[in-house]
């Protein structure tokens, strides 16, 4: 299981912080098709009025934090923070 972690407009695309994904029940092994598969399956439009799949190509991506690639592997990965650019501080 990895724990996916959305912030700033991530979590606005997808209306909650926090969510668990079994890879291999979602049949992805890399970061990018898991990111492909979370954007197919939550195609919602939220409070920012942006889906996820809108979202992520202005993403960062931590795993385990890491930053990490699309070509990933997510074996023995526990968290993924999803991380879009942010003013502020």
């Amino acid at each position: 299981m990895v724990a996916i972690h959305y912030f700033a407009a991530a979590r606005a695309a997808r209306g909650q912080t926090v969510e668990t994904v079994d890879p291999g029940h979602a049949g992805v092994g890399t970061l990018g098709e898991l990111v492909d598969w979370l954007g197919r399956e939550h195609t919602q439009h939220r409070a920012s009025d942006l889906t996820l799949a809108e979202v992520f190509p202005r993403c960062s991506f931590l795993m385990d934090g890491r930053r990490a690639s699309r070509e990933a592997s997510l074996d023995g990965v526990e968290r993924i923070d999803i991380m879009p650019p942010f003013a502020g501080g």
